[in-house]
Order: C-alpha cells, then sequence, then structure tokens
C-alpha cells in the first residue's frame, strides 16, 4: 500500500490523526491488505485458500469481501461494519464507501451480477446497490439508496425520506 493510500485516508476521514493509527485502527484498511492477498492468490486459481483468508478477514473486519471482486486504487471503506462486496463486483479508482453498503447480486445466475463502481465515487452508509449495474464516475449516492438500475456520470442519487403516517391507517399494518 502506497502513500497515497494512508493520504487519501487522512483526507476523506477528518478523525484520522496518524499513519499509524490508519494501519493499526482501521477495519477498512485491515480487510483491503487481507483482500489484495486473497485476490492474488484467486487469480493465481489456489483452491479453497483465498475464500479462507477472506471469512477470516471477515471474522476479523466485519467486512466481506469475495476474493474475486476487483478494486481499484485509494479505495476507502470507513466504519467498515457490514460492508459486503460480491464477486463480480467491479470498484474503480479513488471510491469511499460507508458501514453496511452491499454491493450484492439479484440472481444466483452465473456470470456478471454485481456492481460496477466508476472512479470517485461515494456511497453512503447503508446504501445497497444490486445486480450487474454500472454506477457512473463521479457519482454520489446518499446514505439508505437502494440502486437496481445504472447511474449517469455525476449523478446524486437519493431515497425517498421517511414520512409519518396515521396509526389508525391501514398502511401501519403493512410495516409492523
Amino acid at each position: 500500500m502506497k502513500i497515497e493510500f494512508f493520504e487519501n485516508i487522512k483526507k476523506q476521514d477528518p478523525a484520522a490523526q496518524n499513519y499509524a493509527e490508519i494501519i493499526l485502527c482501521y477495519a477498512g484498511v485491515h480487510a483491503l491488505f487481507f483482500h489484495r492477498i486473497s485476490h492474488f492468490l484467486a487469480r493465481l486459481q489456489v483452491p479453497i485458500l483465498p475464500r479462507f483468508i477472506a471469512y477470516i478477514s471477515t471474522i476479523i473486519t466485519g467486512i466481506e469481501i469475495h476474493p474475486k471482486a476487483k478494486i481499484g486504487k485509494n479505495f476507502f471503506i470507513d466504519h467498515g461494519t457490514g460492508v459486503v462486496i460480491g464477486e463480480t463486483a467491479e470498484i474503480g479508482d479513488n471510491v469511499v464507501i460507508y458501514h453496511g453498503v452491499t454491493l450484492g447480486g439479484r440472481s444466483s445466475d452465473k456470470g456478471k451480477r454485481h456492481p460496477t463502481i466508476q472512479d470517485n465515487v461515494m456511497i453512503g452508509a447503508g446504501a445497497k446497490i444490486l445486480g450487474p449495474v454500472v454506477i457512473g464516475k463521479d457519482t454520489k449516492i446518499a446514505p439508505g439508496s437502494i440502486i437496481i438500475s445504472d447511474t449517469s456520470e455525476g449523478a446524486v442519487m437519493v431515497p425517498q425520506i421517511a414520512r409519518k403516517v396515521d396509526k389508525k391507517t391501514d398502511a401501519m399494518e403493512y410495516y409492523i
């Protein structure tokens, strides 16, 4: 991991005090370290070991990254607990994601079934990007968004905001 990687984290996270803290205390850094090893072994078609390393990483960090997922440079997972990145996911350079993000599939078919995230994308906490969709570069995805279709370059995606409903309506029965 290059110094540029750590500089990017310091720029993205105002709580980051120094390189030692980032290296020792950031689960996203640990998960990415394990992923780089498991991905390398997966590309060599080593059986079982890449998945085992990914499994150990998940236990330690709370972040699940499939060994075959492709991840670019300066990828930063901030507060990563609950992040899931599927097998055929592709992530570009300078992407930031927050806790609870899922880059998942919508089917069990073989082939490309996870998202492609282009460069300079920010994905907010709890967002779900499902299926073989393409998220255009420079896109911002707000927390809680559910994305199931492609986005254009520079898009800003937001979910519907929660609203109060009358307790006496049938709508409440649907949600409870």
